[in-house]
């Protein structure tokens, strides 16, 4: 009899610290501001920043992350709805489902409409409702079909920027001047600041990626032959990134083919060390502040989205201006902003506790 399938405590904290990131409530944002220009602090939180176009920060990991680990937790979830003995049709029913729905629950939380509709399709939940069924369909091919998949997506991406003939959209890696902006021009009012719809097609790689991961992890393979396996598979998709940089510069915000090898590595390397530090050597208590997020990521995620958190803001500031008006102002506003991340935090915690889990 086959042995059910064990929860990953390294996916668990991996995702939520990712979410931790994505709903900071600007804290890790505001201190790469202007009021700090000059200072080692903002040399340092800059890394929580995108750049103006091209470059590569910590902050353009996030995203990269988030889809990843998607990936990495279909084949989990798929064994153990086949351990309950749900069908494959009825798995691949759900997984359509859940794709329409995070698709439409992203382009609700963007797409504008009070006096000029406008819809927008960059974010990540409805980036992930595209890159989530393309893994899924692809999980049972053989691991090359899959990488050769991806791979062809991210070059068909290229090829479509530099060869397809469009009058005004001829510079492939110049802002609002690329193939991805017409694209966006054909759905909606176009790219916001750079960003484009169409980087659901080459990011599918992340997702792709996560899900060859995610069955590596699940295979009876030695923990050592997941973690050299995972090494090595991040470090050449990490040189190959790097050597696509002489012809393809880095931009997240196009998801050029430098940009989903480069990020694609560090993510994989990511994974690898938090599956060898929690799951390995089992040092896993320190971990649980990011395993409490992880098992609630959506929740958390509309709750940041739909402004809650900035009702939290509205209501702490006030309080800490009364307290701390004495001080500079930038210490109030960090710390009303920290306060506002940790609610967010407490809040899984209390799910947590009480065992609810929000899915889809």
């Amino acid at each position: 009899m086959a042995q059910p399938t064990q929860r990953l405590t390294s996916l668990d904290f991996f995702r939520g610290f990712t979410m931790l990131l994505l709903v900071n409530a600007g804290f890790l944002h505001y201190f790469a501001g202007s009021e700090f220009e000059g200072t080692v602090v903002q040399d340092i939180f800059t890394q929580f920043s995108h750049p103006e176009w091209e470059g590569l920060r910590f902050w353009d990991l996030v995203q990269p992350f988030f889809m990843f680990i998607v990936g990495v937790a279909i084949p989990f979830s798929v064994s153990k709805r086949l351990e309950k003995g749900q069908t494959w049709g009825k798995l691949k029913g759900h997984a359509a489902q859940r794709s329409v729905l995070l698709i439409l629950l992203g382009v609700a939380l963007y797409t504008t409409g009070r006096d000029h509709f406008t819809l927008y399709f960059q974010n990540v939940l409805a980036q992930i409702g595209v890159t989530y069924i393309i893994a899924f369909l692809l999980m049972h091919k053989r691991p090359s079909w899959q990488i050769l998949v991806s791979v062809g997506l991210v070059v068909l991406t290229e090829l479509l920027y530099r060869t397809f003939p469009l009058e005004g959209f001829s510079n492939p890696f110049v802002k609002d001047q690329n193939f991805g902006t017409f694209f966006d021009q054909l759905i909606s009012d176009g790219s916001r600041d750079g960003w484009v719809s169409f980087n659901a097609i080459p990011t599918a790689a992340h997702t792709i990626w996560g899900v060859l991961c995610g069955k590596l992890l699940l295979s009876s393979k030695t923990d050592r032959q997941k973690l050299r396996t995972l090494v090595i598979a991040g470090l050449i998709t990490l040189a190959v990134g790097y050597s696509l940089t002489t012809v393809s510069p880095i931009i997240k915000r196009i998801a050029t083919s430098s940009f989903v090898f480069v990020s694609g590595g560090y993510t994989i390397l990511a994974l690898a060390l938090a599956y060898w530090i929690i799951d390995m050597k089992q040092y896993k208590s320190w971990a649980m502040f990011g395993v409490i997020v992880g098992m609630n990521p959506l929740f958390i995620y509309l709750f940041n989205n739909f402004g809650f958190s900035d009702i939290v803001h509205q209501i702490v500031e006030p309080w800490y201006n009364l307290i701390l008006g004495w001080t500079d102002q930038t210490v109030v506003e960090a710390l009303a902003r920290a306060t506002v991340w940790f609610f967010n935090w407490y809040l899984c915690y209390i799910l947590y506790k009480r065992k609810i889990f929000i899915r889809i």
